[in-house]
């Protein structure tokens, strides 16, 4: 009788380790997906950013200048 349960506990364990090995790979697939729609949003987002600059008439160097001057204003802003 032990020997049944005993097979039992192992039947359970390799059970146990393809359920957990199968979730590690959906686990990958699913980040590997997250990666992809972050890239998307962020490709997006870069190109509203490019859409206002340059429809500013700015060039690259000059809006990242007055973004600085805004970040440190708005930081001073905060401490004080």
């Amino acid at each position: 009788m032990a020997r049944g349960q005993r097979k039992a506990v192992e039947e359970k364990i390799a059970e146990k380790e393809e359920l957990i090995s199968a979730l590690k790979i959906r686990i990958k697939s699913e980040q590997t997906e997250l990666d992809a729609l972050y890239r998307e949003k962020r490709e997006k987002d870069l190109e509203g950013l490019n859409q206002i600059i340059a429809e500013s008439g700015l060039d690259l160097n000059d809006a990242a200048e007055i973004l600085r001057e805004y970040i440190q204003n708005h930081e001073d802003q905060q401490s004080a």
